[in-house]
């Protein structure tokens, strides 16, 4: 009975432990914020990106702001999704759905589930459609360079129904939100 003993008290101890520091890394952890600035001098704030919640297990929410504060839009983003293919879902300041960043191809996102990134030939791209999912209205590529060159373009969306700064801030997510 005294080896039984032990061997529970050793294994209540781990894992007390093992969640100990899991609730300490989420205490220290910071939350993510991004802020753009118009030069190096960080003298003049441009745009803001608020993660919501600290924690987010399987639905992150973060909040785009100009430099009065004022919401710009909400990135949503659900880690369900992301099994099959990425998808970052922009919302108006009301709620109201403006477009979806999803992964370029739902074949090659499946590819790099299973391959991994194979050296940057299979590079994660992200299409922005509108509302509907069908109609385009921009595009988001990492260029097959050494370094990280990502080039994001609207042509597709003429009359801005995304306003620009909203598209900026969706891509830098897209970038460090999917760690690329």
């Amino acid at each position: 009975m005294p080896e039984n003993l032990g061997e529970l008290i050793l294994s209540v101890a781990i894992l007390t432990g093992i969640a100990v520091l899991i609730i300490v890394a989420t205490v220290l952890s910071a939350k993510r914020h991004v802020k753009f600035y118009r030069d190096d001098t960080k003298r003049e704030l441009l745009l803001q990106i608020f993660q919501d919640k600290k924690v987010a297990i399987i639905h992150a929410t973060y909040t785009v702001a100009d430099a009065a504060g004022a919401v710009l839009a909400k990135f949503d983003k659900n880690y369900l999704h992301n099994i099959f293919r990425k998808r970052w879902y922009c919302s108006n300041p009301e709620g109201s759905l403006m477009c979806m960043a999803k992964e370029d191809s739902a074949i090659l996102s499946l590819l790099r589930r299973l391959l991994g990134p194979l050296f940057g030939l299979l590079r994660t791209n992200f299409i922005i459609v509108g509302p509907d999912g069908e109609q385009m209205l921009g595009e988001f590529n990492r260029k097959f360079t050494i370094l990280d060159r990502y080039a994001l373009d609207m042509k597709s969306d003429p009359t801005h129904s995304i306003d620009r700064r909203v598209a900026v801030a969706l891509c830098v997510m897209l970038d460090t939100g999917e760690r690329r």
